[in-house]
């Protein structure tokens, strides 16, 4: 049996479809499906590729940083890179500058990995852009890029939950 909550008379009741993290995160989901089903030959889901593409950028990150960088706690991050490392992939070493942290690198085989799957996320590209429209996505990354800022979540919540948002 569902249940229900029962609102009062009057009370503010936000339709599904006018709630935009949902939208977001629905449009999130069905992006991920698609692209991930275009990178299945090479072995990888869109957020494998995604944690690979931005540890190959110049600089090794921490855990921390990398998390970041990525939008995703920790323990989100820590969960997507254990399969990374167990394929051998990314390898996570001591930071030499602080020993309590752990830096992350890619491994040849991850670098390979990342490589193989160049063409088939130009393809999953090319094929949202012709979907959705050219000028259309890049004005959505624009768009997307704004709201995971953190000039964003200044602006939403306050410079207090900002702070707390970015040490996670």
């Amino acid at each position: 049996m569902r249940h229900r909550r029962h609102q009062k008379k009057g009370s503010a009741k936000v339709q599904a479809d006018q709630c935009s993290c949902t939208s977001l995160r629905k449009a999130s989901r069905r992006v991920s499906q698609l692209y991930d089903a275009i990178l299945a030959p090479c072995g990888l889901r869109t957020t494998q590729r995604a944690i690979l593409n931005h540890i190959s950028r110049p600089g090794t990150p921490s855990v921390g940083e990398l998390a970041a960088d990525l939008v995703m706690d920790r323990g989100a991050l820590a969960h997507n890179l254990e399969p990374l490392e167990r394929d051998g992939y990314v390898r996570q070493d001591v930071d030499p500058r602080d020993r309590r942290n752990r830096v992350i690198s890619l491994t040849e085989e991850g670098r390979a990995k990342l490589r193989e799957s160049e063409l088939l996320w130009a393809r999953a590209q090319k094929k949202f852009d012709k979907a959705y429209g050219s000028a259309a996505s890049a004005a959505l990354r624009e768009a997307l890029a704004l709201i995971a800022s953190d000039k964003f979540i200044a602006s939403f919540a306050g410079r207090s939950l900002a702070h707390l948002v970015r040490s996670l």
